[in-house]
C-alpha cells in the first residue's frame, strides 16, 4: 500500500531502557551503545537511553554518547517526577538526568489515584504539583518533555476526571507530547480506540501549538501491536515500543511488527523504505546482542516468516509470490524460504535444489527418486527443514555431486565415571580411524563426554589436511527423542549447529544409538564445512560447487602433510 497524505509517525524505542527489564535479559555498556547505533542506523527518531542516576552503567552510556554523537536519533533520558513533598530543583534524583545532556526528558508520572493513594501514599492534589513542578523546572533548563502517562488507561476508566486533570497538568506546565501508557496491558484495542479518541478531542480546547499524542502498550493480553495500532488510527502520532518485543512481563508492543504493519499496511511514513529494507537484519542483530534466540516465527522479521513447506504452497509461489505471500518479503530485508519434509511435492526439492545452485528437471528420473528418498528418511526420523546443510549434502550424493573429503573406516568409545553425587568425575577417549585419499589415518583425544571426544577426535585426524577445520566449531547441539515410548532404546535425533565465523549451518544424524546420531550430524558439519571452504569460499551457501576444483586446491596439503602425520602417529 503507498504511503498516505497523514501525518509522519514518531517511532519511539525502548529496548534500552523498558526492553532490558525483561526477566533474563542484561545489557553491558557496548551492548547499549551497539544497539543505539544500529537503532539510529534504522531511522528511529528517538531512542530512550535509560535512567541517568538510577545506576552507574546508565549515567557511563550518556557520557559515551556525548563524545560519539548519533548520526539522526535523539537520545531522550528517563525519570519520574519529583518525590511527594519535595521542591524540584532541589530534588537529588532529577540533577543525573539533566546531567546526561540529552535535549529531550521522557519524564513518567501517575494517572490513576489508586496509584497515587496507595502506591505514592500522597494525595490527588499533590501528585498534580509533582507533574507541573517536574516539567517546569526541566523547561526552565531548557530541556524539552515527553510525558508519560503511566497506567493511563486504567486511570481513564476508574476516574476518568482525575485522569484528564494530570494531562492537564502536562499541557499547562509545557510538556510537548502526551503519551497515553496502557502499563499494565490489560485493555483491549476497541476501549484504546475509543479513549484515545476522546483524549484527542478533549485536546482541542488548548491553543496551539497543543502536546501531540503518544501510545505506549504492553502485551500482557497479546494485543500490544493492535492496541498501538488502534491508538495511531484514532490521532496518535507518537509510537513507543521495542525491537522483538522485549520487555517486562509479556513484553512491550514489538517494533518489528508495528514499523511495517504501519507503513505497508496502513500507509502511515514511519521511516524511509530503504532503511525498512534492513529491519530483520537489525532485529537479528539485537537478538544476538542481548543473547537471546530470536523468535524464527515472528511475522515480518523472522526466518520462518516467509517459509513454504507445503507442496501446493511452493508450486503456486512459484508462479504468483502473491498466492501465499502477504508481502514481498525484501521490503523488509528478509527472504523466502522452501521447505523440505514429509509433506513437500516434487516442487519444493526442485526450488530447493535451485538455491542451492544446481538444475533439477522436472522429468528426471533422480527428482522423484530424491523426493521418495526424503519421505523415507523424514519418516525414519529425519528432519530436513531443520537441517538444510544435511538435505544440500543428499541431494548432491543423489546426482553424484558430493565431495568426499574423507571416509571412516571405524571409532572405539571408552568412557570411565568415578565417584558418586557432587563428588565424581567423567572421562572419555575415542579413537577413530579414517582414509583421506589413500591413506588411512588413526587419532585419539580426549573429551568431558563421548560426543566431545570423538568430535575432536576427528578433527585430530584431518586438521593437517585440511587447515580450514580449525576455524570451525559448534555452536549448537540439540537432541530430541524421536519415540519416547521405547524407553532407552529410543531412536534419537541430533542437530548440530556448526560456523566457520561468518555463516552458519546445520546437519542432522538420526539413530537409536545416541553416539552414532551424533557422529552423523558432526561428520556432516565437517563436510559441509569443507565444501564451502574448498569449492566455494567466497560464495554464499547454495552456490554450485566444482569438484575438480577442490581436488585440486588440496592435492598440495595432502602431498605435503602425508609424511609428517604417518610419522606422527607411527606409521614409519
Amino acid at each position: 500500500m503507498a504511503e498516505r497524505d497523514c501525518t509522519p509517525i514518531h517511532i519511539y524505542d525502548t529496548t534500552l531502557r523498558d526492553g532490558a527489564q525483561r526477566e533474563g535479559l542484561a545489557l553491558s555498556i557496548e551492548d547499549k551503545l551497539r544497539i543505539a547505533r544500529r537503532l539510529d542506523a534504522l531511522g528511529v527518531p528517538f531512542i530512550e537511553g535509560g535512567w541517568p542516576g538510577a545506576n552507574p552503567k546508565d549515567v557511563q552510556f550518556f557520557w559515551q554518547l556525548k563524545e560519539t554523537p548519533l548520526t539522526q536519533a535523539s537520545v531522550t533520558a528517563f525519570c519520574s517526577t519529583r518525590r511527594p513533598g519535595k521542591v524540584a530543583a532541589e530534588e537529588p534524583m532529577l540533577q543525573p538526568v539533566l546531567a546526561a545532556g540529552t535535549e529531550w526528558i521522557t519524564l513518567f508520572g501517575k494517572s490513576w489515584d489508586l496509584h497515587v493513594t496507595t502506591g505514592l501514599q500522597t494525595t490527588l492534589a499533590e501528585n498534580l504539583a509533582m507533574i507541573v513542578d517536574t516539567i517546569r523546572y526541566f523547561r526552565s533548563q531548557g530541556r524539552r518533555v515527553i510525558y508519560d502517562a503511566e497506567h493511563w488507561f486504567d486511570g481513564y476508566l476508574a476516574n476518568r476526571d482525575y485522569a484528564l486533570e494530570t494531562l492537564e497538568a502536562a499541557v499547562t506546565a509545557g510538556a510537548e507530547w502526551l503519551v497515553l501508557c496502557d502499563t499494565n496491558g490489560g485493555t483491549l484495542p476497541q476501549a484504546v480506540g475509543a479513549i484515545v479518541t476522546a483524549v484527542n478531542t478533549w485536546l482541542q480546547q488548548f491553543p496551539a501549538p497543543r502536546p501531540q499524542l503518544g501510545i505506549h502498550t504492553h502485551n500482557d493480553s497479546g494485543t500490544a501491536v493492535a492496541n498501538a495500532m488502534a491508538a495511531v488510527e484514532a490521532g496518535a502520532t507518537m509510537v513507543q515500543g521495542t525491537i522483538n518485543g522485549y520487555g517486562e512481563r509479556c513484553g512491550n508492543a514489538n517494533l518489528c511488527t508495528l514499523i511495517p504493519n504501519l507503513q505497508i499496511k496502513l500507509g502511515y511514513p514511519c521511516i524511509a523504505p530503504a532503511r525498512l529494507e534492513t529491519l530483520a537484519e537489525t532485529s537479528r542483530f539485537i537478538s544476538e546482542v542481548v543473547n537471546l534466540a530470536p523468535d524464527e516465527h515472528a511475522p515480518y522479521v523472522g526466518r520462518s516468516a516467509f517459509a513454504h513447506k507445503g507442496g501446493i504452497h511452493v508450486s503456486a509461489v512459484e508462479r504468483e509470490p502473491k498466492t501465499y505471500e502477504h508481502i514481498d518479503p525484501a521490503t523488509v530485508g528478509n527472504s523466502r524460504r522452501i521447505v523440505v519434509s514429509d509433506q513437500a511435492g516434487l516442487s519444493n526439492v526442485l526450488v530447493k535444489a535451485r538455491s542451492f545452485g544446481l538444475e533439477l528437471d522436472r522429468h528426471n528420473p533422480a527428482s522423484r527418486q530424491l523426493l521418495t528418498r526424503l519421505k523415507t528418511l523424514e519418516h525414519e526420523g529425519y528432519q530436513f527443514e531443520a537441517a538444510e546443510a544435511s538435505f544440500e549434502l543428499l541431494m548432491r550424493e543423489a546426482l553424484g555431486d558430493r565431495p568426499r573429503f574423507f571416509d571412516l573406516k571405524g571409532f572405539y568409545i571408552n568412557c570411565q565415571h568415578q565417584g558418586n553425587g557432587s563428588d565424581h568425575s567423567s572421562q572419555s577417549l575415542a579413537t577413530i580411524k579414517v582414509m583421506v585419499g589413500d591413506e588411512d589415518i588413526l587419532a585419539a583425544a580426549e573429551g568431558n563426554g563421548p560426543v566431545a571426544a570423538l568430535d575432536t577426535a576427528l578433527r585430530k585426524a584431518l586438521l593437517t589436511f585440511y587447515p580450514a577445520i580449525a576455524n570451525f566449531h559448534l555452536s549448537d547441539y540439540k537432541v530430541r527423542i524421536i519415540d519416547s515410548g521405547a524407553g532407552t532404546a529410543a531412536k534419537t535425533r541430533v542437530l548440530v549447529e556448526s560456523s566457520n565465523g561468518a555463516q552458519r549451518w546445520t546437519t542432522l544424524g538420526v539413530s537409536t544409538n545416541i553416539i552414532e546420531a551424533s557422529y552423523q550430524a558432526v561428520t556432516e558439519g565437517l563436510e559441509y564445512g569443507l565444501m564451502m571452504e574448498t569449492a566455494r569460499p567466497h560464495c554464499a551457501i547454495g552456490g554450485e560447487i566444482d569438484r575438480s576444483d577442490a581436488n585440486a586446491a588440496l592435492q598440495k596439503t595432502r602431498e605435503t602433510a602425508l609424511a609428517k602425520l604417518k610419522q606422527e602417529l607411527g606409521f614409519e
